[in-house]
């Protein structure tokens, strides 16, 4: 018995030096945490986008963006988006205005680089098929497995048929 009660004395005095070497190392090290925090970490980058100067430019990349998607958030247009992707394209929207490219020239341009689906309503093509008529085909595919799950359950049940009269 006195062997058992040893084994745990030695293992609560190894508990008790573990926690006081944790709780000297929380206070030698603590005072460094928000130095760290501060300082340590790299910059967080920006999200704010210059606005053009000239204020017919500046309505011509708004409403460009709005007709872009944002490729990290995918539910918003990059006017919309906080997102760091949806900031960069908002100034290589407004550095291709600056240098006089089109609108279609700088979708074409956003399309071939991230794909059509950067496109807020994209065109209907092979390629862009399923993102038209993928949502309403799954519902028929739904609509038809409830149906077919439906009328199998009645058929097993005998509801389908007619009461008998004795």
């Amino acid at each position: 018995m006195m062997r058992l009660f040893g084994y745990f004395a030695a293992r609560t005095r190894r508990g008790r030096m573990a926690r006081v070497v944790s709780i000297s190392l929380l206070l030698a090290l603590g005072p460094l945490t928000p130095a760290y925090a501060a300082g340590a970490q790299p910059e967080e980058q920006s999200t704010y986008v210059a606005p053009l100067a000239n204020p017919v430019l500046e309505a011509r990349a708004k409403a460009l963006q709005k007709e872009l998607r944002c490729l990290v958030c995918q539910g918003q247009s990059i006017d919309e988006s906080n997102a760091p992707l949806a900031a960069d394209l908002r100034r290589l929207i407004r550095q291709q205005i600056e240098a006089g490219q089109s609108d279609g020239e700088i979708k074409d341009f956003l399309v071939a680089r991230y794909g059509a689906f950067v496109l807020m309503k994209p065109p209907v093509r092979q390629d862009t098929f399923f993102l038209w008529f993928g949502p309403m085909l799954l519902v028929l595919a739904g609509a038809g497995v409830i149906g077919v799950t439906i009328a199998r359950s009645r058929q097993r049940l005998g509801i389908d048929e007619a009461p008998e009269k004795t």
